[in-house]
């Protein structure tokens, strides 16, 4: 995750991400032991729990970064960059929030979106120059 969908990320980055992602969940299930008892609390598979959740997350983190193509906030696309190295935003098209939804284990999430309507301030580009 920090080397392919970390501060800054290209399309190529986060497609080698997706690639690996599911071969490390496959992994993790089929080497994962979880020791304790069934009568207690059982921390081996809350921490096993924890990974798994955080392989999800991190293949949704993939692909919606790959799905914004522009540069905003915590999306820096590499690809998606003024001359001067600063975010290249696309309002027209990416002013909305996105919500991932669970379609199954053999398929795509689907992504929800919706628009952000600005009322009392103005889209603005940030310069950190």
């Amino acid at each position: 995750m920090w080397d392919n969908c970390g501060m800054a990320r290209s399309k190529t980055s986060l497609e080698r991400a997706l690639k690996r992602i599911p071969e490390l969940k496959r992994e993790f299930w089929e080497t994962a032991a979880v020791l304790g008892e069934n009568e207690s609390l059982n921390v081996s598979l809350e921490r096993a729990g924890r990974v798994a959740d955080f392989l999800e997350f991190g293949e949704l983190m993939c692909l919606d970064a790959l799905e914004r193509n522009e540069s905003c906030g915590g999306h820096f696309r590499t690809e998606y960059q003024t001359p001067d190295g600063e975010a290249q935003r696309d309002d027209e098209h990416f002013a909305h929030v996105a919500a991932w939804e669970y379609a199954g284990e053999a398929s795509r999430p689907v992504r929800n979106i919706e628009p952000l309507n600005y009322e009392n301030v103005k889209l603005a580009t940030r310069s950190y120059k």
